[in-house]
């Protein structure tokens, strides 16, 4: 409770910052939304011409969209400054982390608050309401509960891969092309039914990049798509649990890793 609470004082601290530059950030959010609004209207463009997209419509694509968004953009809001982790170690900005009473991890993420990721956020957040009103769902409490647990548990996973990436930085120094990469296979498979892409392309982005578990798993479980799933039916259900489980094992991952830190110049 301590570390949280600490946490909220810096990214409040953080949050005023921002706000020194409003045109800026206003710009900043509008060109996040920017961005993502090129990438719907090409699928948009696509599913005009050709109607569906492995047997998925504008509704379930847009659905599935707006999932995966509003996912990265929760985890991008506060997890932002990972970004950031080659030259915070590099030029040992780390050093003076581990000489202050809060945990490092706090402190690199609380650096700066990129505000510009509610452009992301907001996005989603409304792609994915327009979408649920016209997506093929039964919308039970339950199914309003799962969503929710959904849109959680996919920022755990794409936070937990990001967190894993940037703990590689205490061993190689320069990890922005892994973090880089890690980015651009969520933006250009995430979009998409992963079935599009063939069985053994759909089992590594399920068992061996857990892009799965951010937003067709739990997509295929809400627009009743089970039938066309390759993987027990209990994964979809299980999704949002697999982010806690990532963003665990990639902070224990992170915590080895620090032992690795050596100060600028050594």
């Amino acid at each position: 409770m301590r570390a949280l609470r600490v946490y909220l004082l810096l990214a409040g601290a953080a949050f005023r910052a921002e706000f020194q530059y409003r045109g800026n950030l206003f710009i900043n959010i509008l060109g996040g939304l920017f961005y993502q609004g090129v990438g719907l209207a090409f699928i948009w463009a696509v599913l005009d011409r050709f109607g569906q997209v492995g047997g998925w419509g504008l509704s379930e694509i847009a659905f599935l969209y707006g999932l995966r968004l509003t996912a990265h953009g929760l985890w991008l809001l506060p997890g932002h400054q990972l970004v950031h982790i080659d030259e915070v170690v590099i030029e040992g900005e780390y050093d003076r982390y581990l000489i202050r009473p809060v945990s490092p991890l706090v402190q690199l993420l609380t650096r700066r608050l990129r505000l510009s990721a509610l452009g992301d956020l907001a996005g989603g957040a409304v792609l994915l309401a327009l979408a649920s009103a016209r997506a093929p769902v039964d919308w039970s409490p339950g199914a309003v509960g799962f969503l929710l647990l959904a849109v959680m548990g996919g920022a755990l996973v794409e936070g937990s891969l990001q967190l894993a990436a940037s703990a590689l930085a205490f061993r190689m120094k320069q990890v922005a092309p892994i973090k880089f990469a890690i980015d651009m296979i969520f933006s250009d498979f995430g979009n998409y039914p992963l079935k599009i892409f063939g069985t053994a392309a759909g089992f590594g982005l399920t068992f061996v990049f857990p892009l799965a578990f951010v937003a067709y798993l739990p997509a295929t479980v809400l627009l009743d798509r089970e039938d066309e799933l390759a993987v027990p039916v209990w994964l979809g259900w299980g999704a949002p649990v697999a982010g806690v489980l990532l963003m665990y094992a990639a902070y224990r991952f992170w915590e080895r890793q620090t032992r690795s830190y050596e100060s600028s110049g050594h």
